[in-house]
């Protein structure tokens, strides 16, 4: 069987809502074509982005078996299937295959802050009871966990992990997983807060496993294009230091908190979030319709900016860049 190769925008969807708090299917369909309609590669479902620890366990198998069957063939669907031990992750990873998942990515679990040598056997083990594609997210802020380049190496010899995602602070980690080349896409977390999406496509990266495509799908695209021309160097310079603010804005407080409340204000299906989290207000949001209207995002998508105070976002493009770069600010990725 060949292996799944992923280039591009690898978008983390939030988890829409309807006004009674159940999911929205309706509008999990109205987003996965809003994606499929401006060039992302692959979306994943059930990651940190999409509010997992606040779904029940029949809810987020709802959520498999629904979004599975809305697929085109235009976008590959992965689905977040870490669970709190290996057998239940690998309950969660054979019941997306079976209902028609194109992969799986997956996180050390949480809380336990296991060893590096753990979570090591614990990839494996999961690789070893199915032949889903596969992806390892390594992200120490939320798991506590932190694997290393030598280890994430010898992880990517087995044939079922076909996509990595980056998101510490470690441009040297992603330099030494492009310079061994192992069989995997290599991709980095959207935060500028991190510092990799520059590092990790100018290094040959092969994409971004982002959050920001929920607002702004064709500009994350053209940040993850591989440089293959010149061309596609430039694009990614003008298109990453225009969209910077954005980028600043969705990791402005806990993800995700920022992206999922401009999504609502903009009018897109998202819903509110769960409690105990509380989605952005005042001059907060003000920031980030303030950027949407700077960077033509409004006709561009379509978007209906609602009206703003002019003392509300004195100064939102500058204070949004430096909200994210405040304590614990940017730490918490995506994919997730």
């Amino acid at each position: 069987m060949a292996k799944t190769r992923i280039e591009g925008s690898f978008v983390a969807l939030i988890t829409p809502f309807n006004a009674d708090g159940s999911v929205d299917f309706g509008a999990f369909r109205t987003l996965l074509r809003f994606q499929e309609d401006h060039g992302t590669a692959a979306v994943l479902f059930l990651g940190s982005t999409g509010e997992p620890t606040m779904l029940s366990p029949e809810e987020r198998r709802q959520i498999v078996v629904e979004t599975a069957k809305m697929k085109t063939g235009r976008m590959r669907f992965f689905y977040g299937c870490t669970g709190g031990s290996t057998e239940a992750t690998i309950a969660n990873v054979r019941f997306a295959r079976d209902h028609g998942a194109d992969g799986a990515i997956l996180a050390a679990p949480p809380y336990i802050c296991a060893s590096e040598d753990d979570i090591e056997r614990f990839m494996l083990e999961v690789a070893g009871a199915t032949d889903l594609p596969l992806g390892i997210y390594n992200n120490p802020p939320r798991v506590g966990t932190d694997l290393g380049w030598e280890r994430l190496l010898r992880i990517f010899l087995h044939p079922s992990y076909v996509v990595h995602k980056e998101s510490t602070a470690r441009v040297a980690q992603v330099a030494q997983v492009l310079a061994a080349r192992p069989d995997v896409s290599v991709m980095c977390c959207d935060s500028p807060n991190l510092g990799l999406v520059v590092p990790t496509m100018a290094l040959g990266g092969h994409g971004t496993a982002n959050m920001t495509g929920n607002v702004a799908p064709g500009e994350m695209a053209t940040l993850s294009t591989p440089w293959r021309r010149w061309e596609d160097a430039a694009a990614f310079r003008e298109t990453y230091l225009r969209t910077l603010p954005l980028l600043h804005f969705t990791y402005s407080a806990t993800n995700p908190v920022p992206v999922k409340s401009l999504m609502k204000a903009l009018g897109l299906p998202a819903g509110d979030l769960r409690r105990p989290l509380r989605a952005l207000e005042g001059p907060a949001l003000a920031a980030g319709l303030a950027i949407v209207r700077a960077l033509g995002l409004d006709g561009k998508y379509g978007y209906k900016v609602p009206a703003i105070e002019t003392r509300e976002v004195t100064g939102s493009l500058s204070s949004a860049g430096d909200a994210a770069g405040g304590p614990g600010a940017g730490q918490n990725c995506v994919l997730r």
